[in-house]
């Protein structure tokens, strides 16, 4: 499989596919493809599978889209501005990535819902801890809200992150989810639960989450008056 990235801040990825490639996607991302490609919806490893990705902010059903010929072309494109982030995994590195993160990917890669917390802090530590992980072999693309910005984490290092902005990360990084203390901290700072990472591995943050650019934009939203 080739694929190119265009589009700027509204990006989609175009793939050319050669005869008895395969590529999957969460329902709504396919935006074209070529006539010779075969396409097939099921739950991408049964039900229990389906609703546990469900439950970490995607679709219950995946679609596969074979090619039935060389040279077909097929796009899926990003749901909010940002970026579409390849991932090439070889059956050695994992990442995990925010709710909603998954975009597209080829067969050989797998999806699964991931928590490292207690299933309260996954629903109530704030947006991107009920999380996906990608293992297997093959290209995962990402959905990132507004740019990327990747870190290095050393063994032992730490970084503080507002749960929003963790993008991805590679499995090698311990995470928590902490309670922000002090009542003026919690009613006048940044939010009520922060995330600490540590290393060894690498972070992805992204810079404009779209639950912030939703909150940024409802005040400029119209009103009806009665």
């Amino acid at each position: 499989m080739e694929y190119e990235i265009t589009g700027g801040s509204f990006p989609i990825v175009v793939c050319t596919l050669q005869e008895g490639e395969t590529l999957k996607n969460e329902t709504g991302a396919m935006a074209f493809m070529s006539s010779d490609i075969k396409m097939d919806t099921n739950t991408g490893g049964g039900l229990l599978k389906g609703l546990g990705r469900a439950l970490s902010g995607d679709t219950i059903f995946l679609n596969y889209f074979t090619a039935k010929s060389d040279n077909q072309k097929i796009g899926f494109s990003a749901r909010t501005p940002g970026k579409i982030f390849p991932v090439r995994l070889d059956g050695t590195n994992t990442i995990i990535g925010q709710k909603n993160a998954f975009l597209a990917a080829e067969d050989g890669v797998d999806l699964d819902i991931y928590f490292k917390n207690k299933l309260g802090a996954g629903i109530f530590g704030g947006e991107g801890f009920i999380l996906q992980k990608f293992s297997g072999n093959g290209v995962v693309f990402l959905e990132i809200d507004g740019e990327v910005i990747e870190r290095e984490l050393q063994p032992g290092e730490k970084l503080l992150v507002d749960p929003g902005h963790i993008a991805a990360m590679e499995e090698s990084v311990q995470f928590d989810v902490e309670r922000l203390k002090g009542a003026k901290n919690i009613l006048f700072g940044e939010g009520l639960f922060f995330t600490r990472l540590t290393g060894p591995g690498k972070v992805w943050i992204q810079t404009m989450p779209i639950s912030k650019l939703a909150e940024a934009i409802i005040p400029f939203i119209p009103t009806t008056r009665e």
